[in-house]
């Protein structure tokens, strides 16, 4: 018979499984990832510089810069939020090197990755608290008196965007309704990238409910369903972008967004688009395809056609 420290209490693949006697255990992670270094990237002339965000809780994030040639010119501020379930994911890694790098080299604009703190070691709404705290952070460089040099001197305030895939473009929904209806001062977010976004579904969501304690995991949950959230209506944006995969299981999560937001009373723009015949995160799994290479210019072309 299991002794007690491998018995199961929980078991949530692919991401991780809980032990009687407390210990997580995650499972490989489905994409083959390396921590990649900051620095100069030579092809490209982008930089990349590691900041603490928040000493006491160890919020991060990565910043990412094109080469500049024009110290005076302000670019477009792209804020970043991974998806991986909330409890998975780096902006430190090979991908998200790799799709930064990409985005930045077309859209020419400056990009904050955060690293915010993964459940369920840190239980949600830790993750989302984090992620609004970094958009705060953001905003004490609008004065160009920040910590961070190159956002003082080279981000444009007056066009930030939002960005996240799967549980990160939740996070990113999350964060601009919160920014809307707080009315965070200095900034102003131009737009919302919703790519392969994670909601809540029909059923509640056990994995969910075990990494935010203070969840129902069902849909009376605002952060699970933007539907029942009051403040839906206050997104503080002018226009979002939502992408689903035509053989995503969260496809239809994301076309149930997309509806709610076209009825909220909102007063932006919505629009939509679907890849066909791929799955969920696909331009991850594959960056070099040609369906992901479209993709990106649906991205970089809702990010430069403001």
């Amino acid at each position: 018979m299991a002794s007690a420290t491998n018995e199961l209490t929980h078991d949530f693949p692919p991401f991780f499984k809980v032990f009687k006697d407390g210990r997580i255990e995650r499972y490989p992670f489905p994409i083959s990832n390396h921590h990649v270094s900051i620095g100069l990237d030579p092809n490209t002339g982008i930089q990349s510089k590691d900041v603490v965000i928040s000493p006491e809780t160890g919020l991060s994030a990565r910043i990412f810069i094109p080469k500049i040639n024009d110290p005076d010119q302000k670019l477009p501020l792209l804020i970043h939020y991974h998806g991986g379930g909330f409890c998975a994911g780096s902006p430190f890694d090979t991908t998200a090197q790799k799709y930064f790098t990409s985005l930045i080299s077309q859209a020419n604009m400056i990009v904050v990755a955060v690293d915010y703190r993964l459940a369920p070691e840190h239980p949600l709404p830790i993750a989302y608290d984090d992620s609004l705290a970094a958009l705060q952070w953001i905003a004490t460089h609008c004065n160009n008196q920040g910590p961070e040099p190159w956002l003082n001197e080279h981000a444009d305030f007056g066009r930030v965007f939002l960005a996240g895939e799967s549980a990160g473009a939740n996070i990113s929904h999350y964060v601009a309704v919160r920014a809307g209806a707080t009315g965070l001062v200095g900034l102003k977010i131009v737009g919302v990238l919703i790519v392969h976004p994670f909601f809540g579904g029909k059923e509640c969501d056990e994995m969910y409910k075990f990494m935010c304690p203070t969840s129902s995991g069902c849909n009376d949950d605002p952060k699970l369903n933007p539907a029942v959230d009051p403040d839906l209506s206050r997104l503080g944006c002018a226009k979002v972008l939502v992408c689903v995969a035509e053989k995503d299981w969260l496809k239809d999560r994301g076309v149930a967004y997309y509806e709610t937001l076209g009825k909220s009373g909102w007063g932006g723009s919505v629009e939509f688009f679907e890849t066909k015949g791929e799955d969920h995160c696909f331009h991850f799994m594959n960056a070099d395809s040609e369906n992901s290479k479209v993709l990106l210019k649906k991205l970089v072309d809702f990010i430069i056609g403001e």
